[in-house]
């Protein structure tokens, strides 16, 4: 029996919402993602997931992820796009293919699929594909938040293999990644291959056995953003705060609420790469900044660290709780900044090694969010007198 499913539009939005949550300015666009869950709906068929635990040891399990960069298109991009004669895209159920490819490819029929990370597009195109192919999903997901690279996962850490992957973009260009030097080189190879795509293709690896995945999971993901995306949406019909309820739904910290003054960022080898600016609502002079890889990665507030990855930095609009993705925040929103603990893994050495501060180029060391909050705390309170 399903674990849960997604009936109706609103399910859908409701799910998609909670998806963008967690995806942490990252995960893909929710607007592709809606449309994928819808065009399954209106195909009559309804996308639903299972536990983990219903599927027997020898099944094969598949990841299924998009890559490229969330950085919005340029004219010039569009140009290009043209000089080589891509129109309309023929192949927009990518990851469907990428999952036949990688099946053909290898000789294993696959049982059913997980995604890679929560996100807008990231969760929804894998649990698409999955429906529209007759295959089971999985509720978990591989990191617990959306990530820039895939050697930033709970598989690599447990040292199961990615390749083969196979990879499809909208225009069905299709490749087969036998095998690497490592991961990072995998996420550079598949990086020039979004990169050549104008942006964005479909991936399916880390095919394994269910008996040697069960470990290396985060799980319930999917019914926990389909929880948290309907008790945003029941707030505000409610009248009540849809921040409180986030916070009551997921234990996050407030860490910040502001107005945006400025976005920069850059298109850069397949990421968006940038930094958001935010002053006080209430004209107390305080500010944040924000650096992102795609998601959010380090928060300052007044210059000194509040959030630091791997823990989960989300962005949502004050009075709607409509998560924001990088790609959309805009000058002049006002927003709440919150914060949550990443999954444990990430906190070993191991796991700061692929998905700390110092990952990212800063010279920072990693401190839980539940104790920078506190520091905060105190020192507010120092000022206060």
């Amino acid at each position: 029996m399903p674990q849960g499913q997604l009936r109706t539009l609103q399910d859908c939005e409701d799910f998609i919402r909670g998806c963008t949550l967690f995806g942490t300015g990252g995960g893909g666009a929710p607007s592709k993602g809606m449309k994928l869950l819808s065009d399954e709906l209106a195909a009559g068929r309804t996308p639903a997931w299972i536990d983990l635990d219903d599927l027997p040891d020898d099944a094969w399990i598949a990841c299924a992820w998009g890559m490229g960069s969330i950085a919005p298109s340029t004219p010039e991009r569009e140009d290009k796009m043209k000089a080589y004669g891509l129109g309309a895209w023929s192949v927009e159920k990518n990851l469907a293919r990428a999952l036949q490819e990688l099946q053909e490819y290898t000789g294993r029929r696959l049982s059913a699929v997980i995604p890679l990370e929560p996100g807008g597009s990231n969760t929804p195109n894998p649990l698409a594909a999955a429906t529209s192919l007759g295959l089971a999903t999985v509720d978990a997901d591989l990191a617990g938040r959306a990530i820039p690279e895939i050697a930033q996962t709970l598989p690599v850490l447990a040292g199961i293999p990615l390749g083969p992957v196979a990879s499809v973009d909208l225009w069905g260009n299709v490749a087969i990644l036998r095998e690497t030097h490592s991961v990072p080189m995998a996420e550079r190879i598949g990086k020039h291959l979004a990169v050549a795509a104008f942006g964005h293709t479909g991936l399916a690896g880390f095919l394994t056995q269910v008996k040697k995945l069960r470990s290396a999971v985060v799980p319930g993901t999917l019914t926990r953003c389909l929880a948290v995306g309907r008790a945003i949406r029941a707030a505000r019909e409610q009248g009540r705060c849809p921040v409180d309820a986030i916070v009551e739904a997921t234990g996050a910290r407030r860490l910040f609420t502001g107005v945006v003054t400025r976005k920069e960022w850059q298109d850069q080898e397949g990421y968006m790469i940038g930094r958001s600016f935010l002053v006080a609502a209430d004209n107390s002079g305080r500010h944040m900044e924000i650096w992102f890889k795609n998601e959010n990665h380090v928060a300052w507030l007044d210059g000194k660290p509040v959030a630091l990855s791997p823990d989960l930095i989300m962005v949502v609009g004050t009075d709607t709780g409509e998560p924001r993705t990088n790609t959309e925040l805009a000058e002049g929103e006002r927003v709440t900044v919150l914060g949550l603990p990443c999954h444990p893994a990430f906190r070993t050495p191991e796991g700061l090694r692929l998905l700390g501060p110092r990952h990212f180029g800063f010279d920072i060391d990693y401190v839980p969010i539940e104790e920078l909050a506190r520091q905060v705390e105190g020192d507010a309170h120092d000022a206060l007198g």
